[in-house]
């Protein structure tokens, strides 16, 4: 059956586009980090006739009728948020990323505040305090990073910088760091200095989910996360909290609220209307789908993929920011080269392999050319590539890297390899 038949009558000209970016995704090496391919099922979700629904409120106190069936989907959503991750309390109304991170701001802190989080820089994220961003503009950020020697938190120095400054709340969570965060030691500082411990997991949620990183839920007050990227949902947001909140009498003492009251009050009434129930419902199945041995599989396999990526890099003669990765993403560092990571990116993606330029710890090149290059590998593993595949792709990367600067002879050749060997797999969603 031919996709998409009613918007190829009604609207030839966005349907050519998604066709062209459709072939596009199926003949290039999709290595952004925070993207992969959601399924059929999620896709049939998020395309369905909940589109039509208003439903502000939550289930069972919506200020709308007609409800009574998107009730039960949004409580779905939410249980099943709850059991993937072992939480106490699910919102699963954020539009995205960015906003749920708002709530948290909302329900936690004044104006002023200060918080400690990555900067840009260092591999974390605009709304972690960035100077650009909301965070940085209406809250003071205490910034830590990664050493640029090691590229590994120093606990050491962040705990100082905490003690000293004694932030209202610290954020655990980046879009650039490639190993384990071990949350018992932030939160140890966090009650140190009487600070909220917020983990931003939208990364790395599905690591958490398989086991193979350590989970957040013990020791984070609050835990903010998207469910595209690599748990490969639709594009949205939610929140997993505990539901009392430990630092009530120092920050709250006369609120009747308890934690998960004010977050939520947080996305609605505070941030946004009515939620996107197809959204909603492709979340809800795409925890289901999150919950099988065939996930966890998925999620070991991105894991391993991104190792062996990396060591052949590594055997290559590349550079990677921290000697390597325990997750699902790595940094080549440019520092030392003559090129930037800004033509690297491009470089790559002129020849099949589509990734995004990135700041490094210690750059000393600015934002918009940077030293680095992310690379991620939950889209290849998402079209069932193995191990075996990952060294041809560190090949392709290596001929790019050697000759950026003779590319555009190269990379004819290069893209019409990587396009023969795309046709090998199956995309999810596409094939």
């Amino acid at each position: 059956m031919e996709r998409y038949p009613h918007l190829k009558q009604t609207d030839p000209e966005i349907y050519t586009l998604i066709q062209e970016q459709t072939k596009f995704e199926s003949t290039t090496l999709k290595m952004i980090a925070s993207e992969s391919y959601a399924s059929y099922s999620v896709l049939e979700a998020c395309g369905s006739t909940l589109t039509n629904k208003y439903a502000e409120g939550y289930p069972r106190a919506r200020y709308y009728e007609g409800n009574e069936y998107v009730d039960k989907i949004e409580s779905l959503a939410v249980e099943r948020a709850k059991t993937l991750f072992g939480a106490e309390h699910a919102n699963v109304q954020p539009y995205s990323g960015s906003p749920a991170n708002q709530a948290v701001y909302l329900a936690l802190l004044n104006i002023g505040d200060k918080l400690m989080g990555m900067p840009v820089t260092d591999g974390g994220h605009l709304t972690h305090g960035w100077k650009v961003n909301f965070s940085g503009i209406h809250y003071t950020q205490i910034p830590y990073g990664p050493s640029p020697e090691t590229g590994r938190f120093d606990m050491d120095q962040i705990r100082e910088a905490a003690l000293k400054e004694r932030p209202k709340m610290i954020w655990v969570g980046a879009t650039a760091y490639p190993h384990k965060i071990e949350y018992k030691d932030f939160r140890a500082i966090a009650d140190e200095v009487d600070a909220y411990l917020v983990a931003d997991i939208a990364h790395i949620n599905s690591l958490i989910i398989a086991g193979l990183h350590p989970s957040p839920v013990p020791y984070c007050d609050v835990i903010t996360s998207t469910s595209h990227k690599m748990l490969r949902g639709p594009r949205a947001g939610f929140l997993l909290s505990k539901i009392e909140d430990r630092l009530k009498s120092k920050y709250f003492p006369d609120s009747k609220f308890h934690l998960a009251q004010r977050l939520d009050r947080a996305v609605f009434p505070g941030l946004q209307g009515g939620p996107h129930l197809s959204v909603i419902a492709a979340m809800a199945t795409a925890f289901k789908e999150a919950s099988t041995p065939e996930f966890k599989e998925y999620a070991g396999q991105i894991v391993k993929n991104a190792k062996t990526l990396a060591e052949a890099l590594l055997a290559k003669g590349h550079t990677l920011s921290g000697g390597g990765t325990d997750t699902h993403l790595l940094l080549l560092d440019f520092r030392k080269e003559k090129f930037t990571g800004k033509e690297a990116a491009q470089a790559l993606a002129q020849s099949g392999i589509i990734a995004n330029f990135n700041m490094v710890p210690g750059d000393h090149r600015s934002p918009f050319i940077t030293s680095g290059v992310r690379l991620g590998t939950p889209s290849l593993t998402a079209m069932g590539m193995k191990e075996s595949d990952m060294h041809k792709v560190a090949g392709w990367i290596d001929r790019v890297c050697r000759n950026i600067g003779n590319i555009g002879s190269e990379a004819p050749a290069i893209r019409k390899e990587i396009a023969e060997f795309c046709s090998q797999f199956t995309v999810p969603g596409i094939s």
